[in-house]
């Protein structure tokens, strides 16, 4: 007991309380140059307030102004070969902008603590991952416990903007020769219905991540008087070759990881939806063709999406434009390339006067294995935090960091143990983010098993 005349202790405040002050920093990547570096200085300051036996027992680096790297040694020593090849655990504390004219039912950056909830930017997307990570960290630190093996945390600052802190850690990280046994990042997550005719309660592992490409179609015209317009403007043909990509786009399959995913629902269910899945898996390339034609998660699960995000062109109302441009966000699938794409974009807008110019592009990541001890350990520790569960590999959709350790980890995977429905799932990026309390607590449980069930 303290001394009469000491204060007494604070009790630690729940894990709710610590992922409100994270979500009351406004790390909004893309809007750096305006809120400038401070918030994001003050998440490594709170990291050291909230984690104070993180701060004391693991070795941390700053790699670049955003990356936050953190070792905790393994009961093996420096000397142990499994130094090499450690366990890495990711999370990003940036996030995306808020459009100030969206009713948010809560402040999107008070970190409102109301009915069983966590409200705000970065709850869900990625700060509650962070904040599952680091609990379980300190808690095992505070029980004494030590890992088999090496674990570092990856903590980057610039995910939402593509930005080089990740990048930049595994990089460093392969030169000192470590060669990552598991790395886990953000992805999937635990949702009651996987799919709309699929009722089963499913934590969706990322095994594989499709490319990132983004494309700028430029044409040009002769400007003049919008009185006498030709037949053909700038604006005109670029209409018609976004037209023809969205008609056409790309050729649908159906990957490895969905007919994993699918028979994994087979095994786990009966009735109408086991000989839906059944009759799904019998022909795949039928099964790609249907899916493509839906919206969403399952049209983007055969395919390469494409999505134009911006268009620009004109100086007046009255004056016919000499150049238009439009921006394509390309989702690569797996087994195709940025080189693939780019040539399928061209092929789509021959004809037309289109200059095709890559602004940026990142190749889809290998597949990982389902049949290996890290898979096997992500699924037991899923059983811990959410019995009522089954796990499934699936293909993630969008770039996550950790695509740049999947160059050179085979073993790299993507999946936040937090429960989502599919309104939580749409506020991500969106409005009203949010997150349960009762799904925190149990991510943090997730990652103490899978920390204390980490082999040698």
């Amino acid at each position: 007991m303290p001394a009469a005349d000491s204060p007494a202790a604070s009790p630690r405040p729940g894990i709710a309380d610590r992922l409100s002050r994270l979500v009351q920093l406004p790390t909004v990547s893309a809007e750096l140059e305006t809120r400038g570096n401070a918030p994001f200085e003050a998440v490594e300051a709170l990291i050291r307030e909230l984690y104070p036996l993180v701060h004391e027992h693991l070795a941390f680096e700053k790699i670049t102004a955003f990356g936050l790297l953190y070792r905790w040694a393994g009961s093996g020593g420096p000397g142990a070969g499994s130094a090499n090849e450690p366990l890495i655990l990711m999370a990003h504390y940036d996030v995306v902008p808020v459009d100030e004219s969206d009713a948010w039912t809560y402040p999107p950056f008070d970190g409102t603590v109301a009915g069983g909830y966590v409200w705000g930017r970065g709850t869900l997307d990625d700060k509650g991952e962070l904040v599952l990570i680091l609990d379980a960290v300190e808690n095992l630190l505070a029980a004494g416990f030590t890992p088999a093996r090496d674990v570092y945390l990856s903590f980057g600052g610039n995910e939402e903007t593509f930005g080089d802190a990740a990048r930049t850690i595994a990089s460093t990280l392969k030169g000192r020769g470590i060669r990552p046994w598991l790395v886990l990042d953000e992805g999937g997550a635990v949702t009651d219905a996987p799919l709309p005719f699929i009722p089963l309660v499913t934590a969706v592992v990322g095994v594989a991540e499709k490319g990132a490409l983004t494309v700028r179609l430029d044409a040009r015209g002769e400007p003049g008087h919008a009185s006498a317009p030709p037949r053909e403007t700038a604006t005109t043909r670029l209409a018609l070759a976004v037209r023809r990509i969205n008609r056409h786009g790309f050729r649908p399959h159906f990957p490895r990881a969905a007919r994993t995913m699918f028979r994994v629902f087979r095994e786990n269910t009966t009735g109408r939806p086991r000989a839906i899945v059944s009759a799904l898996l019998a022909v795949p390339p039928l099964t790609a063709r249907l899916f493509a034609r839906l919206a969403g998660d399952a049209g983007a699960m055969v395919r390469t999406t494409v999505a134009v995000t911006m268009l620009d062109g004109g100086t007046a109302a009255n004056v016919l434009p000499s150049q238009a441009a439009a921006t394509l966000n390309i989702r690569i699938a797996v087994g195709e390339t940025v080189a693939t794409s780019v040539a399928r974009i061209r092929h789509l807008v021959r004809g037309l006067d289109i200059t095709v110019t890559v602004l940026e592009g990142d190749d889809p990541s290998p597949e990982s294995s389902t049949e290996n001890a890290q898979f096997a350990l992500i699924r037991d520790a899923v059983g811990v935090a959410y019995p009522e569960a089954v796990t499934a590999p699936y293909v993630q959709m969008s770039a996550t960091d950790g695509r740049h350790f999947h160059r050179f980890s085979p073993a790299t995977y993507r999946f936040a143990p937090l429960m989502m429905t599919g309104v939580q799932r749409a506020s991500i990026h969106g409005v009203d983010e949010h997150v349960s309390i009762d799904s925190l607590e149990r991510g943090e449980r997730f990652y103490t098993a899978l920390l204390r069930s980490l082999p040698a």
